[in-house]
């Protein structure tokens, strides 16, 4: 097994949880919310200070999960005017 596989097996649906949004490993913890928080700047160590339950390999999981989910868009240009 591939270790992006692994790394995906981390996140999960469950569509009671958060209403089905993907998260780390069953815990209410979204990969949405680690995108925007790594987006804003917080760093990695700040994360898992902030979040005890997280492990590194959790945000390599949200960054592998999000390549997967850009790997499968189709892009289109779009003229304006």
């Amino acid at each position: 097994m591939t270790d992006s596989i692994k790394l995906l097996r981390r996140i999960t649906v469950n569509p009671q949880v958060l209403v089905g949004k993907p998260i780390i490993r069953g815990l209410r913890i979204s990969v949405e919310q680690i995108l925007k928080a790594l987006a804003a700047g917080i760093t990695s160590e700040e994360l898992l200070r902030d979040y005890p339950e997280l492990e590194s390999e959790d945000l390599r999981a949200v960054l592998a999960y999000a390549a997967a989910c850009v790997s499968e868009e189709d892009v289109y240009p779009v003229e304006v005017g």
